[in-house]
């Protein structure tokens, strides 16, 4: 019977120390500093007239944009990167979620193995 509980603890342990939470959260900081970075071209954007000229790298060279067209692109970005940092909340939220119903399970089967043992529970 211990061996049984035992068994049914280790899987319980395991995916309360996931990994995924950390990847999200990693992922979702990349985000943040993209967004802040956007923004501040977003600023910078806002602050020429169609007197000045704009210029994208793509790759090793700098070629001409139209700043009409540079301020849609900056502003698709930014729509796209709070896209996915709203979606990087939900999913860590529902990670959480489940973190919290892991750690319920866990705890009735620390409960269940230590009467099991003989060994006073402790209500909480």
């Amino acid at each position: 019977y211990l061996i049984k509980l035992s068994e049914k603890i280790q899987p319980q342990c395991k995916k309360l120390s996931s990994k995924k939470v950390v990847k999200s959260m990693s992922a979702r900081q990349k985000l943040e500093a993209q967004l802040t970075e956007n923004n501040i071209v977003k600023e910078e954007l806002h602050l020429l007239d169609s007197q000045n000229t704009v210029y994208k790298l793509i790759g090793p060279v700098l070629v001409k944009q139209d700043l009409d067209e540079a301020k849609a692109t900056v502003g698709k970005r930014l729509e796209y990167i709070n896209g996915e940092i709203q979606r990087y909340e939900t999913l860590l939220k529902d990670m959480e979620r489940k973190s919290e119903q892991h750690r319920e399970v866990l705890a009735s089967l620390q409960q269940e193995y230590q009467r099991a043992q003989g060994i006073p529970v402790a209500k909480a």
